[in-house]
């Protein structure tokens, strides 16, 4: 289960970057959060802001991940170097992005994706 949900959550970063709002929309849970830098937000926002390339997530590099399974809830820890458009400005940051999936039916979505800026970049 815990190879599952890391393939998932790397398929959402491909998914990001290729600004493809069908699948995350099937991905996103109704009442998902996301904690940005500049705020938090629900579903409908960021998949707007995913496809007017208000936020673009070109590419995250991934160092670390691990998965915590509580029932039909998961979390996962990933220790990421995102590449990104934000307003037009290309930026790098180094994160922690905290990833809460809920098991629905069967299926994984997720309900929270949180970004926490780190003060060092991790190196491969």
């Amino acid at each position: 289960m815990e190879k599952e949900l890391i393939d998932l959550s790397k398929q959402k970063w491909q998914w990001m970057a290729d600004k493809n709002v069908e699948k995350l929309s099937q991905l996103f849970h109704d009442q998902s959060v996301f904690v940005h830098m500049g705020g938090s937000w629900g579903k409908e926002r960021e998949i707007d802001i995913i496809k007017s390339g208000g936020i673009w997530y070109k590419k995250a590099d991934i160092h670390e991940v691990s998965v915590r399974i509580i029932e039909d809830t998961a979390i996962l820890l990933n220790q990421i170097t995102l590449l990104a458009v934000v307003g037009g400005n290309e930026v790098t940051n180094p994160f922690e992005v905290t990833e809460v999936y809920v098991k629905k039916n069967g299926t994984w979505r997720l309900a929270s994706l949180s970004f926490t800026k780190l003060l060092s970049q991790k190196r491969q």
